[in-house]
């Protein structure tokens, strides 16, 4: 089990280890194949070398009266010079030494003796190595036809492999310096093929950190293919986590700015000189209505657009309901409020979405008509359409656009954040609804809204 504190190794520290430990075996198992290639083409030769001398002897042969007879000196000198490290034997039937070579003279008599095979028939030959006494055995039976009839016998032929040796350390020692310097060589390509296959990594890594730092929005670099999955991912991530914390943010605004309505209420309602009860009663319905917004603003910062109702919602007592909060929050500048609500009108959505939009609406109606209000509210087809007017300065066409901006504000002189229109749009976006501001038959602003509505029927 992995212990909490230790630190994972990194990607290029594992394929440095890795290529440490299978390199250096692979280059120890192809070494070990060359030399037994090697050491196999040196034997061949060197039987080679003695299946010739056989036969140099066979050549020497003469047969005399059903008896075998050798020159004194044969074509290779080796046999001649006294342990040469070439040494010749010819043994008869009865395995009886009936030959050897002058070389051989120093050689002991009891390996000798043991030099005769039965094993083998005419048209075989035997080469293997004696490594005991450091010599190789090549061994070939013949059957001369003569006018005396058969006459057998067994040619033996001894090298040394003292040459065999010499070239084979020789060679060892060039081999384990040649891959020796391969390995070395494989392992810092290795390395450098690491780097720049990871290099991609690193860019990454890199670009990870000024996004942090806040000098980058996203991962812009050109990534492999294999990678770019990766990247599309993480940009897709960050996307998502940006939008979260501007939502995040935007909720914070929109309920303070929400907050407003309900806390002017209840200040209104400590001047009014209204009795105990009274009192009471206004302040325990601000404070629900106020954790209403708080649950409502809470739940719209994970909610990405609008949740359509089974059942469609009376628009008419929503917009009495604000108009009577908006009288109390400016009774000091009463206004004449005149309503052309459609008693079947209906939203298809959610009741706190539709408080939350006409509340900012008619509020911005009070806040800066001069002493008219008109709420309109009608009902075609699957279509709501509302419209609150005023009879205020109104819009400029150049400025209709910039309102609706987040944090945007035409009058600085009036209190605000300028974010309530910004908020009645991201609600009406969210039902793939329309706002739109123009200018209403009393001079002011006119805010038309379209929803998705239904009609209701009677209960």
């Amino acid at each position: 089990m992995t212990s909490p504190s230790a630190v994972p190794l990194s990607l290029r520290g594992r394929l440095l280890r890795a290529s440490a430990v299978i390199l250096p075996l692979v280059i120890v198992f192809a070494g070990l194949a060359l030399f037994k290639a090697f050491h196999s083409s040196l034997e061949n030769a060197e039987a080679s070398q003695a299946r010739l001398q056989v036969y140099l002897l066979l050549g020497a042969i003469e047969v005399d009266e059903g008896s075998l007879r050798l020159p004194d000196r044969v074509l290779d000198p080796g046999f001649s010079r006294l342990d040469s490290g070439v040494y010749g034997f010819i043994h008869g039937p009865d395995n009886r030494l009936i030959w050897r070579s002058n070389s051989s003279l120093m050689l002991p008599n009891e390996m000798v003796q043991r030099l005769p095979s039965s094993a083998l028939r005419p048209g075989q030959s035997l080469f293997s190595h004696l490594p005991d006494q450091g010599l190789y055995l090549f061994q070939y039976p013949v059957v001369w036809e003569s006018a005396a009839g058969e006459i057998r016998f067994l040619i033996s032929v001894l090298r040394s492999d003292e040459q065999i040796r010499n070239e084979m350390k020789a060679f060892s020692l060039q081999l384990l310096g040649w891959l020796s310097g391969v390995c070395l060589v494989a392992l810092l390509a290795q390395y450098f093929i690491m780097h720049w296959g990871l290099r991609p990594l690193d860019l990454m890594a890199r670009d990870l950190d000024r996004i942090e730092a806040g000098d980058a929005d996203q991962l812009e670099g050109h990534y492999p293919l294999e990678v770019q999955g990766v990247t599309e991912s993480l940009n897709r991530l960050i996307d998502t986590e940006r939008k979260q914390r501007e939502r995040y943010r935007n909720t914070l605004g929109d309920l303070a700015h929400s907050l407003k309505t309900p806390l002017a209420v209840m200040r209104g309602a400590g001047e009014e000189g209204l009795d105990f009860d009274s009192y009471r009663q206004q302040v325990e319905e601000q404070a629900q209505r106020m954790q209403q917004i708080v649950q409502y603003q809470l739940a719209r910062a994970v909610k990405s657009e609008g949740r359509t109702l089974a059942q469609a919602l009376p628009v008419a007592p929503v917009v009495e309901r604000l108009l009577r909060v908006m009288e109390k929050v400016y009774a000091r500048q009463p206004r004449d409020i005149e309503t052309r609500l459609d008693p079947s009108a209906g939203f298809a959505g959610d009741e706190r979405d539709l408080m939350e939009l006409l509340g900012n609406l008619i509020d911005n109606a009070f806040k800066y008509g001069d002493s008219r209000v008109r709420v309109d509210v009608e009902q075609a087809g699957g279509v709501l359409r509302i419209s609150v007017s005023d009879d205020g300065l109104g819009v400029a066409p150049k400025q209709r656009q910039v309102i609706l901006q987040r944090g945007a504000r035409l009058d600085t002189q009036a209190p605000g954040q300028g974010i309530g229109l910004a908020v009645a749009l991201d609600i009406v976006s969210s039902y793939d609804g329309e706002l739109e501001v123009s200018e209403s038959d009393m001079g002011g602003a006119c805010f038309r809204v379209t929803l998705p509505g239904e009609k209701l029927t009677a209960a």
